[in-house]
């Protein structure tokens, strides 16, 4: 059985149409292939295309075939005597796709690789023109060319193989889960506010509101670590974290805002958890009397050197670091599991005096109402518990470091969040349940015979703390910060678990500031920055990165202003949350066909609710630093978008874009045209942009935000070259328009002639209401040497937009408008240019080679001359090449290619408004009039009328444009049209149409009809004769045109229209040749006679 419709093709062993590997069978699989042949057809089995058991896939062979299928799969890979028992043709096995003569591949991920993947190289699947037209014509194809593009290999995944070879040698240290992402998140979600502040939070609140605290806090987190999730499985995440996730799925501009504060926040946080160590360090130190100078120097140098010693392990790399997070976080366990180990060893009468009880019914009832004291309430508790929730990005950061970023996101960070809520809600019980809110620390402090309790749970269990009531004490959850320890079941390994805790947010934000800045400055977004993207060792560590961090981490442990800053620095991970919960929204709000996410337990609405609800924490925080924050993200969201980044990350804003435009398409479908919405939409026949600049800008001038333009080319000659030319050159000419600030789109089409294409672009250009209504083209000022078909191609388009009911505009300007030469002479030059750079680059390698000691400087120097010669020889060649250039290089072309860019002096803008077309003549010098570049010229209006009617004309004139509302300057009653025009200019004419007349009437009648039928678009004398008056009429417009407005800026002049099929093409060229010739820019305007004016509101 053969994939080709043509098996036979592929039996001659000589033919050359495919290089294929040819493996000659033995006598025994000789035997048993031709057993197969008469065979009945194979039973098929079901086929598997997952079966992680086997790592490979599960392929169904016809029985007696499985010793063929292991010889052929080892590894997933073919080798020299791999063989497929359906690759059979007599007695050869081809070794192909699916084992026959295709080039087309089997789908394969490295054909969906971006260039330059780490994680396997990128190949290139042959082309759709490959596949098409391979089999239609007899190519050879190059030794193995065919076979390498079969199984899925190509050049590009050459070129990326030694880079590849060279990162495995190299051996990537990559995490998994549980490592890289739940220890990380577990130790900077606990902090020191487990240790010190929670029972603070727990005596304000009362464990019901303590519980609600932790759990919306909760809620803020789990929504962004559902978002972060989702946004992580869709699709490969690299290196950066949250500016990664942001960037690719907002863009840039947002990216960009919230990676670098977020960077910066990760920085100062390092010398926010540094600072919290080294207080309690100096406690220590204090209690033993042994500060080495006072305690904000002593702060200051333990600060110091622990950020030394944090940077040393980061630096030493990501292995070392993961070492120290995993002792950290057994310390950090350790001492959580001393604390429920101290709650339920039997207390003391010291630890009863400081209000520590054990697990009491009576404690839990009494703390489990709020208690807010001193000015707090639920908000204000909630800032200062908020923090501590906060943290779950740690793994999210070190993306690039992950072995499997998509599975091990969301997993290490959902259970992150899970275990430390579970712990923060279980030590706010259990340290509500066994201390009371306060206690004296006075062991006689023992309740008396006969005192009434009051409800008092202390004084029920024999102490009486009611001094606390006007006096302040030290102990109890309200007054005591180390509760904790004093509960533990060992104070120091309390103290412990606080320096693992201080020490593992240190050291995880000092290892997440320098990747996502990393990350940041790869990118290039901020150019300036660029110098921190490069990386260093096996994991392409930011050294940089980290010195920038020290010095940031430094700066604010010697300001020691950490109080101020800190909850700007709250608001900034907050922003990040944020933006992670509305990126999420806004790719499924964008319904972009590639947001699908593997990560399936997430809903727009609640990110969207998430992304509200941090916007709100921030505010409850602290509402001035909510502000900065914003002030802060909105200032780089500007820069950004200000610069425009050359990045395309396929961006849910751009998704949205698309949705957006479609969705407005679709509703301006169901608006009524009306005629005070009327606005040129033109379709300009410019070629290539580039090629004709004039006629785009002219065109551009009255459609810039107000209509549409369609710069249009089109293609003529053999097929395939013009649809390979044509497609390789639409990005590219669309982006000159884009660089050059054209609001217009560029449309090709390629077919057997120029009007036929044309026919197309008027008939399929545009969308729903958004279709061309104009016509824009260049007049054919090279008509009289052009073949006759291409003159009747070009007066046919004429013919045809107005078959099609469009208008038409015929611009022409003295110089022409292809510059085609020009940019042909300017690119040789360039090249030219390049070379003589190249030459004296390597010249001055030489030099340099040649100025080195020794004897080898001294032979080099023959070489050197004869270099010297030849740079003299270039250069003369260059300056003969300039020179032959001077002459061809016409600088008043390449001026008027420019004319329409530039703003236009004090003048006046002609308007020759002969015949009423529906008002298209008179609008689109109106809109001139309102550009910048135009707003210094008049409107001079010019019309006919009867020398006995001059003045009621004016005022009839006058009074239609005022009821228009168009200012003019003044109005020209023209009453000598229809006169003969002089001698001179008809003599003229005559002599520009004589070569294509075809003087019938001298001849006889054989001979004349004999010429009609050989060119039947000569212009007859009957013709001429016919269209005598009208022939007379453009000829004295001319005059009178150079008589009134040779100095006008510009010319708008209505349109004359041939009859078609009445008026050759020879004479309508003609009209419009003597109409236009010899003056300034001029616009030959004629509208599709419908209303494109009303003086209706």
């Amino acid at each position: 059985m053969s994939m080709n419709n043509s098996p036979n093709v592929f039996l001659d062993p000589n033919a050359n149409r495919f290089q294929v590997n040819i493996i000659n069978e033995s006598h025994d699989n000789n035997e048993t292939s031709q057993e197969d042949v008469g065979s009945d057809p194979p039973h098929y089995e079901e086929t598997s295309f997952t079966d992680e058991a086997h790592n490979r896939l599960r392929i169904s062979y016809r029985p007696g075939k499985r010793e063929l299928y292991d010889n052929f799969l080892q590894n997933g890979e073919k080798t020299e005597a791999s063989l497929h028992p359906y690759d059979t043709h007599t007695k050869m096995y081809y070794l192909q796709t699916f084992g026959h003569n295709t080039v087309d591949p089997v789908p394969k991920i490295d054909y969906y690789r971006n260039t330059g993947s780490i994680s396997g190289n990128k190949l290139s699947r042959p082309s759709l023109l490959e596949i098409h037209e391979q089999l239609a014509k007899n190519i050879a194809v190059s030794t193995g060319s065919v076979e390498r593009v079969a199984n899925g290999e190509s050049t590009a995944g050459d070129e990326t193989a030694v880079s590849k070879e060279e990162e495995n040698k190299a051996g990537f240290v990559k995490f998994g889960w549980v490592k890289g992402v739940l220890v990380r998140c577990m130790l900077n979600i606990w902090g020191v506010m487990l240790f010190i502040r929670l029972s603070w939070i727990v005596g304000q609140a009362g464990i019901g509101l303590g519980v609600i605290i932790i759990l919306l806090a909760t809620m803020v987190t789990s929504i962004t670590g559902l978002s972060t999730s989702a946004i992580a499985t869709n699709g490969f995440v690299r290196g950066g974290g949250a500016y990664y996730l942001i960037s690719r799925s907002l863009g840039p501009e947002f990216g960009g805002s919230i990676g670098l504060i977020f960077a910066f926040a990760n920085a100062v946080a390092v010398a926010m958890y540094v600072v919290g160590f080294a207080e309690t360090v100096v406690e220590l130190l204090k209690e033993s009397d042994t500060l080495m100078v006072d305690e904000s120097n002593d702060i200051r140098i333990i600060g110091t050197i622990t950020v030394v010693c944090l940077l040393s392990i980061s630096v030493a790399g990501m292995e070392w670091e993961a070492k120290a997070q995993v002792i950290l976080l057994f310390v950090l366990l350790i001492a959580i599991a001393n604390f429920f180990i101290g709650t339920v060893i039997p207390t003391n009468n010291e630890k009863k005096a400081r209000g520590f009880f054990n697990y009491q019914a009576s404690i839990f009832a009494e703390n489990f109402g709020p208690d807010f004291r001193s000015g707090e309430g639920f908000f204000s508790v909630f800032a200062i518990f908020f923090p501590a929730a906060t943290g779950i990005l740690a793994g999210a950061n070190i993306s690039g470091d992950l072995k499997d970023p998509q599975s091990a996101i969301p997993r290490g960070t959902m259970l992150a969040i899970l275990i430390t809520t579970v712990a923060y809600i279980g030590v706010a019980i259990c340290v509500a349940s066994c201390v009371v809110r306060d206690a004296t620390g006075n062991i006689n402090d023992t309740v008396v015979p006969g005192m009434s309790c009051n409800g008092s749970s202390a004084c029920s269990l024999g102490y009486d703390f009611s001094r606390c009531a006007s006096q302040p004490c030290d102990y109890g959850l309200m007054n005591n910060f180390q509760v904790m320890s004093m509960v533990s079941g060992f104070g120091p390994l309390i103290t412990a678990g606080i320096f693992s805790a201080t020490l593992s947010s240190a050291l995880a934000s000092l290892v997440s500031a320098p990747k996502v800045f990393q990350a940041l400055c790869k990118d290039n977004i901020y150019k300036a920055l660029h110098f921190f993207a490069k990386g260093y060792g096996k994991n392409n560590e930011p050294i940089r990165g980290y010195v920038l961090t020290f010095v940031i981490a430094m700066a604010f442990i010697l300001i020691a202003e950490l109080n101020t800053i800190a909850p700007i620095i709250s608001n900034f991970f907050l922003a990040s949350y944020a933006l992670i919960n509305f990126s999420c929204f806004h790719a499924s709000y964008a319904k972009s066909p590639g947001w699908r996410p593997a990560f399936r337990y997430y809903n727009m609405w609640v990110s969207l609710f998430g992304a509200l609800l941090c916007c709100g924490v921030m505010f409850v925080i602290n509402w001035w630093a909510a502000l900065i924050t914003y002030a802060i993200e909105l200032f780089l969201y500007i820069y950004v978008t200000y610069k425009k980044p050359e990045v395309n990350w396929g961006s849910s804003t751009q998704a949205l874009y698309y949705i957006n435009a479609l969705d407005s398409a679709l509703a301006l479908t169901t608006v009524e045209d009306h005629v005070k919405n009327f606005r040129p939409q033109c379709i300009a026949l410019t070629g290539a942009p580039m090629i004709r600049p004039a006629l785009l800008d002219i065109t551009h001038t009255f459609t810039k935000n107000n209509g549409l333009c369609i710069c249009c080319e089109v293609y003529t000659g053999p097929r395939k070259l013009c649809v390979k030319e044509m497609n390789s050159g639409m990005a590219k000419k669309q982006a000159w328009l884009t660089k050059n600030k054209r609001k217009a789109f560029y449309a090709a089409v390629a077919a057997d002639s120029f009007r036929d294409g044309v026919k197309s672009l008027l008939q399929a250009s545009g969308l729903g209401r958004m279709k061309p209504n104009t016509l824009v083209i260049g007049f054919k000022k090279d008509w009289r040497n052009a073949t006759a078909t291409q003159v009747e191609n070009y007066v046919g388009i004429i013919h045809d937009a107005f078959d099609f009911e469009l208008g038409m505009i015929i611009v022409r300007i003295s110089q022409g408008f292809d510059i085609s030469q020009v940019l042909q002479v300017q690119e040789e030059l360039e090249k030219l240019e390049q070379e003589r750079l190249a030459l004296e680059a390597t010249i001055k390698e030489n030099d340099f080679e040649e100025g080195k000691s020794g004897i080898c400087g001294f032979l080099r120097k023959a070489g050197t001359l004869n270099i010297s010669k030849h740079e003299t020889k270039k250069e003369s060649t260059i300056n003969t090449i300039q020179s032959m250039h001077v002459g061809e290089f016409n600088q008043k072309l390449l001026e008027a290619s420019t004319q329409f860019k530039k703003k236009q002096g004090k003048g006046t803008i002609d308007i020759w408004w002969l015949f009423d077309d529906g008002g298209l003549t008179i609008l689109i010098p109106y809109i001139l009039t309102i550009r910048k570049k135009w707003k210094n010229c008049k409107l001079r209006i010019f019309t006919g009328g009867k020398v006995n009617r001059i003045e009621e004309e004016k005022l009839v004139m006058a009074s239609l444009l005022s009821k228009f509302r168009i200012k003019f300057a003044d109005i020209n009653i023209i009453c000598d049209i229809n006169i003969k025009p002089n001698k001179e200019s008809w003599k003229f004419f005559e002599e520009m149409i004589e070569p294509y007349r075809l003087h019938e009437s001298c001849k006889d009648i054989t001979t004349a009809e004999k010429l009609k039928r050989e060119t039947p678009w000569k212009i007859t004398d009957a013709e001429l004769e016919a269209f005598k008056e009208k022939s007379y009429r453009q000829v004295r417009l001319n005059e009178l045109l150079q008589e009134h407005s040779r100095a006008a800026n510009l010319i708008v002049l209505s349109l004359p229209v041939a009859r078609k099929g009445v008026v050759s093409d020879y004479l309508y060229m003609a009209w419009l040749e003597i109409l236009s010739k010899n003056l300034p820019p001029i616009l030959m305007v004629r509208g599709n006679h419908k209303n494109v004016l009303t003086f209706y509101s």
